[in-house]
């Protein structure tokens, strides 16, 4: 089913966990032949028998169907603790979008989205999740569990996120993560959705951050979420413009193409720095165009969860 023509501006977040839903019932209807063929909703509450398991709980009713051993899942077992991080400055909302649609997102749509299809995911392994959102404040923070009240808390305040364009706010990365590491205290699997444009500028002190998301030997995942177009190449035509910092309110009236180049060379060498930091500290760095689909951040999942367990 293609959802993209069906959802305006009215409905996009309205029920959110169903938007989820349908993102992953399409991913997962891509990679039927692919190495995570096992990764299925009619699997969600079952888990591959191990030999040397007991045999006690191995569900032989579904070994009849598959072949395959699985022993069943309890509501209460939780394999996996997954933290999301989300920036919500004022650089998030870029673009502008007037009438939404899952082809037409600003970066704090794209990066709500792929938080409510990663946690549709986790629910269904039974996993543990928690939220972390920042922007010039602390704005919110719960910590990682898998009832059902509490995926139902997140998805609302994902949807409140999404719905409300905030006021001018900068964006304090390296304050609030250093906040963020201390308050995880159990190993996890952490996922960062930012576009790491910040008024905060010194960037040692943000790599030493990032780093800190280390601490307790968890797994980071950094998604750098961009309007590749615009913010990577800077294609806009030649005629005069006002171009405004949507976080300090400084602007600049100029024409485009004196500035292509050496904007566009400024900026890859800052992915590009920023790529290398991350390697160095073993953090996974997932560049994303806003303008693509989901299934490079599901993917990227698919990965860290099983080298994480």
């Amino acid at each position: 089913m293609d959802v993209r023509s069906e959802l305006s501006k009215a409905t996009l977040f309205q029920n959110l966990e169903l938007l989820a839903h349908q993102i992953v019932e399409g991913f997962i209807s891509g990679i039927h032949k692919s190495p995570f063929h096992g990764f299925s909703a009619e699997f969600a509450e079952h888990k591959i028998y191990n030999p040397g398991q007991s045999t006690r709980h191995i569900d032989w009713k579904l070994f009849a169907r598959t072949d395959r051993l699985y022993t069943k899942r309890f509501e209460d077992e939780t394999n996996l603790r997954c933290h999301m991080i989300l920036d919500n400055s004022s650089s998030m909302y870029y673009p502008e979008v007037k009438e939404y649609s899952l082809d037409n997102l600003n970066k704090i749509g794209f990066g709500v989205l792929s938080i409510a299809a990663l946690m549709q995911v986790l629910k269904k392994q039974r996993d543990a999740v928690g939220l972390s959102i920042y922007s010039d404040t602390y704005d919110f923070h719960a910590s990682e569990k898998n009832s059902e009240r509490h995926f139902q808390m997140l998805y609302s305040k994902l949807n409140e996120v999404a719905a409300n364009k905030t006021d001018t706010k900068e964006t304090k990365t390296y304050t609030f993560l250093h906040q963020i590491a201390e308050k995880i205290h159990r190993r996890s699997l952490i996922f960062l959705f930012t576009d790491m444009f910040q008024t905060e500028t010194e960037e040692e002190k943000l790599f030493e951050a990032l780093r800190h998301l280390k601490y307790n030997k968890h797994s980071v995942v950094l998604f750098h979420l961009l309007d590749k177009e615009h913010e990577l190449n800077f294609d806009f035509d030649n005629a005069p413009k006002r171009f405004v910092d949507v976080e300090t309110g400084e602007q600049i009236d100029l024409y485009a193409d004196s500035i292509k180049k050496a904007y566009s060379e400024k900026v890859s060498q800052y992915q590009n720095d920023l790529k290398l930091k991350c390697g160095q500290y073993n953090i996974k760095y997932v560049g994303i165009d806003i303008r693509s689909d989901f299934s490079q951040v599901l993917n990227s999942f698919m990965i860290e969860r099983q080298k994480f367990v």
